[in-house]
């Protein structure tokens, strides 16, 4: 009898979470139909890691008025992504920003993960990071910041994300030394 209860038990556990799943699918693909209609959705998918979801995220955080934030610099504080410098006499500190909208924080961590295959740029640079000493956490932000003051320079100036301006190549000039 008790294993007929679990059973049962079981059965209507099953039910909850294919509806679940079922409302989730349906919310996903509303939020898509949703998103593709938008204006700047074009723009904001054209970014290394963005589909429409993520990309639904990071408007629904940031908005559609592109008057809220005057520069990168204040869509990168408010993102959390941009570090936070405290000087004392001689002590100076950077750390990462712990007051932040956390939704588009926790989206920018997902964002940049994916952008890392998604771009050569955004790998080498992640890279780059990584060889000078950040963790893997501290490099992720710092891509994410990158990332951030890309997109608010592509929502700015109207134009769709260039891997060659975002991360141009390093110059492998050689130069003469002076006589």
């Amino acid at each position: 009898m008790v294993e007929d209860a679990f059973g049962v038990q079981a059965v209507a556990l099953l039910r909850h979470l294919d509806t679940a799943s079922t409302n989730a699918e349906q919310l996903d693909a509303a939020t898509i139909a949703h998103f593709d209609k938008h204006p700047d959705a074009a723009i904001i998918t054209s970014l290394p890691g963005v589909g429409s979801l993520t990309g639904a995220r990071v408007l629904a955080e940031i908005g559609d008025d592109r008057s809220r934030f005057a520069n990168a610099r204040s869509l990168k504080a408010y993102a959390g992504s941009a570090p936070v410098t405290r000087a004392s006499g001689k002590s100076l500190a950077v750390m990462h920003r712990r007051v932040k909208n956390q939704r588009l924080a926790a989206v920018g961590y997902s964002w940049a993960f994916s952008g890392l295959t998604a771009s050569p740029g955004a790998r080498a640079h992640y890279d780059r990071r990584r060889t000078a000493g950040d963790r893997h956490i501290a490099a992720q932000r710092n891509l994410f910041n990158r990332l951030i003051g890309c997109l608010h320079h592509c929502l700015d100036t109207d134009q769709t994300y260039n891997e060659k301006i975002a991360f141009p190549p390093p110059e492998t000039g050689t130069h003469e030394p002076a006589a």
